[in-house]
């Protein structure tokens, strides 16, 4: 059966057709810059997207289902609505069937780069890449894991009953969400914004409006090596304030920030407890980062893989040595989080990248904001040590011999990780 509230109300229906309408006009004009599809879902499975495909034409209806390809790219199957135009009217095309598919529980629809996609039978070329996580499946056990040692840290009185916290784990390689504890809950941000920022700056460079020299690269690396919070300042005011930021990301990326408000400035000595974003929002916007979606990936990856210490691998000898960490911490008096994309390596030497992302909030400032820090960032350390054991087993490390798994002496952790306020 048609879903009644597109096949019975005219006016969505015109709704959906005058934007395939705008679409296709905006395709034919487009002539400056690169073009942009709009995907919908990506997935090991071809199969998978087919039945995908048949709920999506039904929703959206024939006049998108005639451009709707199941196309295969970067070793796994998608589905793209052939747009083939330029950036701005692809994000609000797509913003229009997120619309429409959310409220039928489907993934949003995410611009993307438009590029000559291989047909499903054809394996050999195409280097796309999935533009969005694909809808959770079954948990792993996890976390159930986390769920109890956040339980017994709360008995002992290590976790407050004025905090809270929220965990995601999502295995890129598997396409699937391992743990997504307090996901949607919009948490205090600190400096886990400034990779926002930093992809919201590069979104003009790749449009060829702003531009990125040597002073520009020496802000971004300190904002997000350094957490300094004047460059993010500097970046905000060149960005149009955080209005301007907060506004582009709901307009041209709406379906990744969904729970994300950027309000304010990040205040002297780092109070910023107005800026808010959920787990899941850093979930979606690293998968994004790690697929290359996003504009600027490639630099983007580069400022958060500088050398900093940080809770995931640092000073966590449960991480096998020589993991790949792309991350960004967040600390005030009253949030300690981190968010990254590990590359775990197995024995053979095939890499497994998995999204940690881990926040601990508390609603009054800590007294001792250093014992406070340091002792809420071992519970997000412990959590990776977690995450990794998870990611060894689903993969078989120990069947190739795991790499670089031995232990590792705090000499290796790049002395003491909590040294930054507002980091």
């Amino acid at each position: 059966m048609r879903p009644m509230f597109i096949r019975g109300p005219l006016r969505a229906r015109k709704f959906l057709r005058l934007a395939a309408v705008l679409c296709l006009a905006a395709a034919s004009a487009a002539a400056q810059g690169p073009a942009y599809d709009i995907a919908y879902i990506w997935r090991p499975d071809q199969a998978d997207v087919v039945a995908y495909k048949a709920k999506v034409s039904d929703i959206l209806g024939p006049d998108v289902a005639r451009r709707l390809r199941v196309v295969r790219a970067g070793g796994r199957y998608g589905l793209v609505y052939l747009r083939n135009g330029t950036r701005g009217p692809a994000a609000a095309t797509a913003k229009v069937h997120t619309r429409f598919l959310a409220a039928r529980g489907l993934n949003p629809a995410v611009p993307v780069r438009a590029q000559d996609w291989a047909p499903p039978q054809s394996a050999a070329s195409a280097g796309g890449a999935p533009a969005a996580p694909p809808a959770a499946g079954e948990t792993s056990a996890l976390e159930r894991d986390i769920e109890n040692y956040v339980r017994k840290l709360r008995h002992r009185g290590r976790i407050k009953g004025n905090e809270r916290s929220a965990w995601l784990v999502y295995d890129i390689t598997a396409d699937k969400k391992l743990a997504g504890i307090n996901e949607d809950l919009p948490l205090e941000a600190a400096s886990l914004i400034k990779p926002f920022i930093a992809m919201a700056y590069l979104h003009g460079v790749d449009a060829g409006r702003r531009p990125y020299n040597s002073e520009v690269r020496g802000r971004m690396e300190r904002m997000i090596q350094e957490s300094d919070n004047q460059a993010a300042n500097w970046l905000l005011r060149r960005l149009g304030g955080p209005k301007a930021v907060q506004g582009f990301l709901k307009r041209e990326y709406g379906g990744i920030f969904r729970n994300t408000s950027i309000v304010e400035y990040i205040p002297a000595g780092g109070r910023a407890y107005r800026n808010k974003a959920s787990v899941r929002d850093y979930s979606r916007f690293l998968y994004a980062l790690w697929t290359g979606v996003l504009p600027g990936s490639a630099e983007l990856k580069r400022l958060l893989s500088l050398p900093n210490p940080d809770r995931l691998y640092t000073s966590s000898p449960g991480v096998a040595a020589g993991t790949e960490v792309y991350d960004k911490t967040g600390t005030t008096a009253r949030l300690c989080g981190d968010m990254g994309i590990l590359v775990a390596r197995r024995g053979d030497g095939k890499s497994f990248p998995y999204i940690v992302v881990g926040i601990i909030e508390k609603a009054r400032s800590a007294r001792s904001y250093f014992d406070w820090m340091r002792s809420r960032g071992d519970v997000i350390r412990r959590v990776s040590e977690m995450t990794y054991e998870e990611i060894a087993g689903r993969h078989r490390f120990a069947d190739f011999g795991e790499r670089g798994a031995e232990s590792r002496s705090a000499g290796n952790a790049n002395g003491s990780p909590e040294n930054r306020a507002g980091g």
